[in-house]
């Protein structure tokens, strides 16, 4: 997707100038994966014309394979983002009716070629609140990939202005049962699981009552934040592994430069620890710094590698240095 988004504190409908970033959630999660190590590959449709090129350059950058990225259509989606300040939160407009990827009307690709040689695959609720067609073929997928033995993660991404809580929820508890690492957090679990609230139930309450009923979901990972303002955040990882739940340290986020992919950030980390092998405290650790920091950059991606969150594990955030 392209997103422009307002710049110098100014209010949409008072904006002259546009900054433009590329970005997207599954988009955002394989460039934190190739800058850690990880050969990824990304699967889309954009158009055939500059905006296109420019999605397939940005992800070439990152040494994301494109191989799987088809050229089609006449949109490539797009969303308008007025960046909040102070009080004011930020906003979204969104611009991705008959977009390339949300109007066709065939699956770009063929199972076999989106899953060979795979072992994770990532899929995000956005991409199947598109359409009926979207939820359809990423409901087929993932048991696609179930059949094949490669392993499902999915983020919900619960988006208000693409759909509702109910049509969300019917299309997440029918995935649910090919899913094997889950982001989800407490409200997920209340709206989309229909979990029954506890007044002293911690985030390990609710994924057990999740996994209780499917119990082919192998963990679950979120970030839980304190908004002071909107330039001011203290965020926190947790990841529910084994029947425990652990929780990161606090990072107090006192100047955020861009909060948009700070989830995908998180997802990034907490697919690396899995990938790596990590303890599940490790990857916790991880990924809710590779979530701090990208709150550090403008754009939608993270920009630092694995060898950056680990120095930056090991010695925290100090001087400059020399």
């Amino acid at each position: 997707m392209l997103r422009l988004s307002t710049t110098d504190a100014s209010r949409m409908a008072e904006n002259s100038l546009f900054a433009a970033h590329y970005g997207g959630g599954e988009a955002n999660v394989a460039i934190s994966l190739a800058n850690y190590g990880h050969p990824v590959s990304f699967a889309s449709l954009v158009p055939e014309n500059p905006l296109g090129q420019a999605v397939k350059q940005h992800l070439q950058k990152y040494g994301v394979d494109c191989s799987l990225l088809k050229m089609g259509g006449e949109r490539l989606g797009t969303y308008y983002l007025e960046t909040g300040i102070g009080l004011r939160s930020s906003n979204v407009v969104y611009d991705r009716k008959y977009s390339s990827f949300a109007s066709t009307s065939e699956l770009p690709w063929d199972f076999q070629e989106l899953l060979a040689d795979t072992e994770v695959l990532m899929l995000s609720g956005i991409t199947a609140a598109l359409s009926a067609d979207w939820r359809q073929w990423t409901l087929d997928l993932a048991k696609a990939a179930k059949e094949q033995g490669v392993k499902v993660g999915l983020d919900i991404n619960y988006r208000g202005k693409l759909w509702s809580v109910e049509e969300c929820g019917a299309f997440v508890r029918e995935v649910a049962g090919y899913v094997d690492y889950l982001s989800a957090a407490r409200l997920d679990a209340l709206n989309f699981f229909k979990v029954p609230e506890k007044a002293d139930g911690d985030l390990g309450y609710y994924y057990q009552e999740i996994q209780a009923r499917y119990p082919n979901i192998q963990l679950f990972y979120a970030t839980s934040r304190e908004v002071i303002n909107a330039n001011h955040n203290r965020l926190k990882g947790h990841l529910y592994q084994n029947g425990e739940l652990y929780t990161s340290g606090e990072y107090d986020i006192a100047y955020i430069v861009d909060r948009v992919g700070g989830g995908d950030a998180y997802t990034g980390g907490v697919l690396h620890g899995i990938l790596s092998g990590f303890e599940p405290q490790k990857t916790v650790e991880f990924a809710t710094l590779a979530s701090a920091m990208k709150h550090t950059v403008a754009g939608d991606h993270n920009q630092f590698s694995a060898e950056d969150i680990e120095e930056l594990l090991r010695s925290g955030v100090k001087e400059i240095k020399r």
